[in-house]
């Protein structure tokens, strides 16, 4: 009996002092962060007024060159990758050289969609913490709250340890071409990595995360129809025209499809009549005809995004049934284009991830956090390591509203506690 409660002691105590080295390093974590907070407050500020969008590839590399510098100073091993083979600025990647714990991708990205001839360029402070400003939470503010995390396991003398790579695009919100190029970066990063943790801004909400994402394609319908007098419309000779059988189409598309959860199919751009010239890179073109002509040809060119590639497989092969149950006189063509970007589709490993973060918030006191629902989490460079990691979400960025707009907005007196939740969960998922 005695060595049971000796043994029970020494359980006990061995308990006690994990617990309270796990408290004295917490502590650290969070010391780190409010000493730091109004540094990385004004870096945010800088490199916002640093004009960054997508083709500005001088302005992409000159704020990569800023962040590198920081992450250098954390003593990580830092590469500019260049985008040349893909037409976009390039890449920038950072990495510990530790062993400890499970492998993690953090990702950010360095492109805006504000352009050097947006009248968006600087930032202006609105009312209490909010900040106005191009590329602030979407999403420069995930960038600096990445930055601030690491610093605080820097300090409480874990980051040297850990098995971390940091990849920040240069084109997430204009992907450059070929796609595989343009994401390997992302893609290998994703093969190496068992965790990823994307500083996206999830849904304007902080008690929000996301643990799926719907991908994103294009498609193209070319519709032809015999050209003819209108008088003769609907004779077996002519038929009824590429412009009845172009909405005929995306009527049943409608129709069959659009009640399906979490899908949605746009025809964004459609022109038709008697010749039809269509430009895609200028997402535009001219149409001719004549009221007394039946349309001899259309062109449709939309977008489709599905939370899961099962999803996008079986709206596929519906709209390709569609198209091909031709109308009298016509024939139509629908092509689904190569590259995009894939869903981050909804995973055991997604929701446990989850968990564990919202563990980590409701225990700092910053309260539950729930998911987004896919239908309001549009694509993103997280969705590249679906398929490779175990457990991935995104939206641990800074909160703001209005992304991708000249009112767009973050709220400062996020930064700190976005930091404080990240390193937390990092520092946890050595545990």
């Amino acid at each position: 009996m005695k060595r049971f409660f000796s043994l029970l002691l020494i359980i006990s105590y061995c308990v006690l002092n994990l617990n309270a080295q796990n408290n004295k390093t917490e502590k650290k974590l969070l010391a780190s962060v409010d000493q730091h907070n109004e540094y990385y407050t004004e870096l945010l500020k800088k490199i916002v007024n640093m004009n960054s969008g997508t083709m500005n590839f001088e302005g992409v590399q000159a704020v990569g060159m800023v962040l590198r510098a920081e992450f250098d100073k954390l003593g990580m091993e830092t590469e500019w990758l260049p985008g040349e083979s893909f037409n976009r600025a390039g890449h920038l990647v950072a990495r510990t050289k530790g062993k400890k714990g499970p492998k993690l991708l953090l990702i950010g990205h360095l492109d805006t969609v504000f352009e050097p001839d947006s009248p968006f360029q600087k930032y202006e402070m609105q009312d209490g913490n909010i900040l106005k400003g191009p590329g602030v939470a979407d999403m420069k503010g995930g960038d600096v709250i990445i930055l601030m995390a690491l610093k605080a396991l820097k300090e409480a003398k874990l980051l040297e340890d850990m098995q971390i790579e940091v990849v920040m695009t240069g084109d997430e919100e204009k992907s450059g071409s070929p796609i595989e190029l343009s994401k390997k970066a992302l893609t290998d990063a994703a093969k190496w990595a068992e965790i990823a943790l994307a500083f996206e801004n999830a849904d304007g909400d902080p008690k929000t995360i996301v643990v799926s994402r719907r991908g994103s394609s294009g498609w193209s319908l070319n519709v032809k129809g015999n050209a003819a007098h209108s008088s003769q419309v609907f004779s077996d000779k002519v038929g009824v025209g590429a412009v009845y059988e172009a909405a005929r189409i995306l009527n049943e598309f409608y129709v069959q499809l659009s009640k399906e959860e979490n899908l949605t199919f746009n025809p964004g751009v459609i022109l038709g009549g008697t010749s039809v010239q269509y430009d895609e890179g200028e997402s535009g073109g001219t149409a001719y005809g004549k009221t007394n002509v039946v349309a001899q040809e259309v062109k449709v060119s939309g977008d489709i995004r599905a939370v899961s590639l099962e999803q996008l497989k079986r709206a596929k092969k519906i709209m390709q049934e569609i198209v091909a149950d031709n109308y009298p006189g016509t024939s139509a063509k629908l092509v689904f284009k190569e590259g995009g970007y894939p869903p981050l589709a909804p995973s055991e490993g997604n929701r446990e991830l989850l968990e564990k973060y919202n563990q980590v918030s409701q225990d700092l006191g910053f309260g539950e956090v729930v998911a987004v629902n896919p239908r309001n989490a549009g694509a993103a460079d997280v969705s590249f390591t679906s398929g490779y990691v175990a457990m991935a979400i995104d939206g641990m960025g800074l909160s703001g509203a209005d992304d991708h707009t000249i009112n767009e907005t973050g709220d400062l007196s996020k930064l700190s506690m976005q930091a404080k939740r990240a390193a937390f969960l990092m520092y946890r998922l050595m545990e």
